[in-house]
């Protein structure tokens, strides 16, 4: 009897050996899915005339509001209100 107890612990301890080695497993493989983007920090910057004056120039021309972004960068939000708080059209609202 006492060889058919070792037999089944030896057993027992295999078993949980892989099923411990198959959720380490499993922890590893799902680590990297739930691993979350770093946002950058958001820094502002204040509206100088050179960049008013590049603002309404591109108002003029109608220049899309995509395009100046990229070219400024600067959001295209941040661009929309501050032609709004201008008085000027940009995009759509022209």
């Amino acid at each position: 009897m006492a060889k058919k107890a070792k037999a089944k612990t030896a057993k027992t301890a295999k078993t949980a050996a892989k099923t411990k080695k198959a959720k380490t497993v499993a922890k590893t493989v799902a680590k990297p899915a739930t691993k979350v983007a770093k946002k950058t920090k958001i820094t502002r910057r204040e509206y100088t005339k050179e960049d008013i004056k590049e603002l309404r120039a591109h108002s003029k021309a109608r220049t899309p509001v995509a395009q100046i972004a990229k070219l400024t960068k600067r959001t295209v939000g941040s661009l929309r209100q501050k032609a709004l708080k201008l008085g000027i059209g940009l995009g759509h609202q022209r």
